[in-house]
């Protein structure tokens, strides 16, 4: 079973290259949501470059990583089934299940913006971007701590690591606001 701990390294090696791509996408959708209201010729010019960003971003990192995270985990578990036993491990699928959710729903805002669609606004995208970072945080945790009966401790965390990244948008959105350079 030596194999076994190439194929984890894998697998996290892959997590981290998808959650770089989740980080970075609504980024990118933020800056080409505001290059959408800006006159031309700069709305085109920064429009163009922003959608190629996204697609190399997309299709070459982000959702490669997707699969190959799902196909190395599978194999884990095709080598050691009775991790679906463990408490800690069906809660982690349960935000695995929520972070696949988020991805699609990240890659539905991508077509819209690859097309034009202007539906949410860059706030929207800047709070969006905050998703998978609840998402890692739980995910670690329960990995490095393999315990589920704490999970309330980890929601109670969660939540008072949204209000802090909520505090911190909404202290940048005034920087910001003084200062649109900053």
């Amino acid at each position: 079973m030596e194999y076994y701990q190439y194929l984890k390294a894998f697998h996290v090696i892959f997590v981290i290259t998808w959650f770089a791509g989740l980080f970075y996408i609504p980024r990118l959708f933020v800056y080409q949501i505001e290059a959408f209201y800006k006159p031309s010729p700069e709305k085109e010019i920064l429009g163009k470059q922003l959608k190629l960003m996204a697609k190399r971003l997309w299709f070459i990192i982000t959702w490669p990583s997707a699969i190959l995270t799902l196909i190395f985990g599978l194999s884990l578990f095709a080598l050691n089934p009775f991790l679906v036993y463990q408490p800690w491990m069906q809660v982690k699928l349960g935000f695995i299940i929520l972070l696949f959710i988020y991805h699609l729903k990240t890659h539905q805002y991508y077509k819209q913006l690859q097309n034009d669609v202007v539906e949410k606004t860059s706030s929207f995208m800047r709070i969006w971007n905050e998703g998978a970072t609840f998402i890692l945080f739980a995910v670690i945790f329960l990995v490095i701590l393999k315990s589920a009966i704490n999970w309330i401790w980890g929601v109670v965390g969660i939540v008072i690591l949204g209000v802090l990244i909520m505090l911190g948008f909404k202290v940048y959105k005034n920087i910001r606001d003084k200062n649109p350079e900053a």
